[in-house]
């Protein structure tokens, strides 16, 4: 049975599954809908076309789904899909997408963002990612699943975060980051591959060697990019994580590749 503490403002039209629990003070529009088992703790503002999925929890002080902070935004119907399962901690702003941006904002499944983090507009979360305390993403970010963004960590827009990716504290990432990499600095530069995620993901040895080999190929010295791209699908391309890093490194991208400051040994 829904349960709405009567301090609670929640339009009529809103959409609520019958194992809702909407805390004290907390405001929900009419266009909102949310799932099975979602709780709203107090303070908690949900606004705009916004659906939350089943069991994700949000906590104090919360502003989800309001407009986008985006001077071309002019008032058009646009949506904030968020998964199932997710825990959004105290301060947590996400908003909802543009003309611009395909109209939508999309968070996936399993995801963690704690206090003070921000999802723009546009942006395309994957499942599992964690967001530290004030990491943020402009608009336009993609995000594969399983990426960590570092604390205080600000993402440029339009960049795309690999899956498995590792962004460390206070990094500012301007270009895009490949699967599996890890990347830090003011202006982020790649250090690596995501060892530590890796092994905690479960991926095998063979599979973390292989990936370290390709690795060393794709950013060495000799010829082009897409030269040592080509050399590392031949030799690797059976991996499936190494094709997952050359997809990655060979589609479009407005932002260029986030790359080592030297040569990786």
């Amino acid at each position: 049975m829904t349960q709405i503490h009567p301090s609670a403002v929640v339009d009529p039209k809103a959409q609520l599954a019958d194992s809702v629990s909407i805390g004290p003070f907390c405001v929900v529009g009419p266009n909102v809908t949310l799932g099975e088992r979602v709780v709203l703790h107090s303070h908690v503002v949900v606004e705009g076309h916004t659906s939350i999925g089943e069991a994700s929890e949000l906590f104090p002080f919360a502003s989800i789904g309001h407009a986008p902070q985006d001077l071309k935004f002019s008032g058009e119907d646009s949506t904030l899909r968020i998964g199932c399962r997710n825990r959004i901690r105290e301060h947590v702003t996400m908003n909802p997408g543009t003309k611009g941006g395909g109209l939508e904002t999309v968070v996936g499944d399993d995801g963690l963002f704690m206090v003070g983090a921000h999802v723009a507009h546009d942006c395309k979360v994957g499942n599992g990612v964690i967001m530290a305390n004030n990491a943020t993403f402009a608009g336009h970010v993609e995000v594969g699943d399983f990426a960590i963004i570092g604390g205080l960590a600000a993402v440029h827009q339009f960049v795309r975060i690999g899956a498995h990716a590792m962004i460390g504290g206070m990094s500012g990432v301007e270009q895009d980051v490949i699967p599996f990499g890890s990347v830090m600095g003011e202006r982020a530069n790649l250090c690596g591959l995501n060892i530590v995620g890796l092994k905690r993901r479960g991926f095998d040895k063979d599979a973390i060697n292989d990936m370290r080999a390709a690795y060393k190929m794709l950013f060495g010295e000799e010829g082009t990019l897409q030269d040592r791209a080509e050399d590392v699908s031949a030799r690797f391309g059976e991996e499936e994580s190494v094709r997952q890093i050359l997809s990655f490194v060979q589609a479009q991208s407005s932002r260029g590749l986030t790359k080592p400051r030297a040569q990786p040994e």
